[in-house]
């Protein structure tokens, strides 16, 4: 194969993942109403935009720093800053997730899905272990 069209065909698949990732990244939020929460639980009605932008830039920086990774020596300081935002992002998801635990249930009865709730969590379940499968099994697949 030539390099050029292995190079482009790369490209293509790397951006059709980036769309996927950030498609679901995006419908996690979205079904996990984490923007209103935030500006209702912190009581900053302005600061629904902030709240939008906040997240905007730091997935880009995220993003860019994933693509050119740049080495930094931190002080003690910056590191426990850093430390803190990262513990506070990792509580705010798994509290949205717990939220979202009570929300499946009614999500169902409202558009009658019922029936099929448990369907649908046994392929959410098989995808997650498919998704941890192919990373053990294929390590060189993973970033």
């Amino acid at each position: 194969m030539r390099p050029m069209v292995r190079e482009g065909m790369a490209a293509a698949v790397g951006l059709a993942w980036g769309v996927t990732v950030g498609s679901g990244f995006l419908a996690l939020l979205s079904v996990l109403d984490v923007v209103p929460r935030l500006v209702q639980l912190t009581r900053f009605k302005g600061g629904l935009l902030a709240y939008q932008w906040a997240l905007i830039a730091g997935a880009f920086i995220s993003t860019l720093s994933e693509i050119f990774p740049m080495p930094m020596s931190l002080s003690r300081w910056m590191a426990a800053a850093w430390g803190l935002f990262a513990g506070v992002f990792v509580g705010m998801v798994a509290g949205a997730l717990t939220e979202v635990l009570n929300v499946l249930p009614i999500l169902a009865r409202r558009l009658r899905l019922e029936p099929v709730l448990p369907l649908l969590v046994s392929a959410m379940v098989i995808g997650k272990m498919m998704g941890c499968l192919v990373n053990f099994l294929f390590p060189e697949l993973s970033p």
